[in-house]
């Protein structure tokens, strides 16, 4: 399926039904008094989070959603009925907002998260509603009220724990396929990965992390150079960062170093939130280098970057040292997810008595 990750869209919620002006009419009741109804409701738009969506696709091809309108009211007492609602999907962590001035209207964070994007309009009053004793033939109705109409643009910004930075070809797709159940397409070439993947990694019995693997950056992608620029959004709800790096490039006029500074001055450039987040240093295919020489190039790789942050040997490959960096990111975001929950109030008999009943 084709990774969407913005979109939009017209949502117009149903109008109100009209009012009836009328008078019932029997036998051997001349003046037999109004007897028009109000009109029904318009439909409401509903906006719903799905967590198994994944993607906005369907709101590319789809524009314009409109509720229904509310019906008419008729004599005999008869009230219109209400227009029928309709609910929109939208995945997990989808942003509402409005198109022409950009202001955020929702945010849907919890799956299953259900609000309202458009209200009906109410139904008009039918001249039953103008009765009284000074007024035994009211003649007058209202029209049903307009419903709510927005123009909207959706975002999604996918949830997850983690997400990794690096140049294209360093070893993301194959480091996300070997530590969590993701299996994006991996080949030797540079920009394979066209979309974002999310993998979950199980540490444990009920135990786990969610991974986010977006297209690897270049020099200038704040500015729209390749194709990363279009999903950093994708690491903005991420607890930590891991920037991985390529320690054996195919390009021996590579260094490693300057593509590691470059990303990360991307990432200023693009936002500085971002860039303050958690970051930790992975350096990748330890493998394709000599066992007698991965200590020494480590170590001026480190000293050549001025890191100071965590930093590990892994090839992703091989699965050497996943294990530990698995381990050890699931303690940090555990740590954050406590840290973030809110703390509950501690009960004070003192105030049992003021509780509501």
């Amino acid at each position: 399926m084709k990774f969407v990750d913005e979109a939009y869209i017209e949502i117009a919620a149903g109008d109100g039904g009209n009012g009836a002006a009328t008078f019932r009419h029997e036998k051997y009741k001349e003046f037999g008094g109004p007897d028009g109804g109000d009109g029904g409701r318009g439909g409401h738009v509903y906006a719903v989070a799905d967590p198994n969506l994944n993607t906005l696709i369907d709101y590319r091809y789809s524009r314009r959603h409109e509720a229904q309108r509310g019906e008419n009211g008729m004599g005999n007492d008869m009230f219109g009925a209400a227009g029928k609602d309709i609910t929109l999907r939208f995945p997990v962590g989808t942003i509402i907002a409005d198109q022409e001035t950009g202001e955020v209207l929702h945010e849907l964070l919890t799956p299953g998260e259900k609000i309202v994007l458009a209200r009906g309009g109410d139904g008009g009053f039918g001249n039953l509603r103008f009765k009284s004793a000074v007024n035994r033939a009211p003649r007058q109705k209202t029209p049903g009220k307009p419903g709510e109409r927005f123009s909207l643009k959706l975002e999604l910004k996918v949830l997850a724990d983690v997400g990794l930075l690096g140049m294209p070809n360093a070893g993301k797709s194959t480091f996300i396929s070997s530590v969590s159940n993701a299996r994006p397409k991996i080949a030797d070439y540079p920009f394979t990965t066209l979309h974002p993947n999310l993998g979950v990694v199980r540490v444990g019995p009920e135990q786990s992390f969610v991974i986010a693997d977006i297209p690897g950056l270049i020099e200038g992608a704040s500015d729209g150079a390749g194709l990363g620029h279009q999903f950093l959004r994708h690491l903005a709800r991420t607890r930590l960062l891991l920037h991985i790096v390529d320690l054996a490039p195919f390009d021996d006029g590579v260094d490693p170093v300057e593509q590691a500074k470059a990303i990360v001055a991307e990432l200023k450039k693009y936002d500085e939130e971002l860039y303050n987040k958690p970051r930790w240093l992975v350096l990748n295919k330890l493998d394709m280098i000599p066992a007698e020489e991965r200590a020494a190039k480590v170590k001026d790789f480190v000293k050549r970057y001025k890191w100071k942050g965590p930093v590990y040997e892994i090839s992703a490959l091989a699965r050497e040292g996943t294990e530990r960096l698995v381990q050890d990111i699931f303690k940090h975001v555990h740590v954050q997810q406590q840290i973030e929950q809110p703390q509950e109030a501690e009960y004070d008999p003192r105030f049992a008595g003021d509780a509501p009943e």
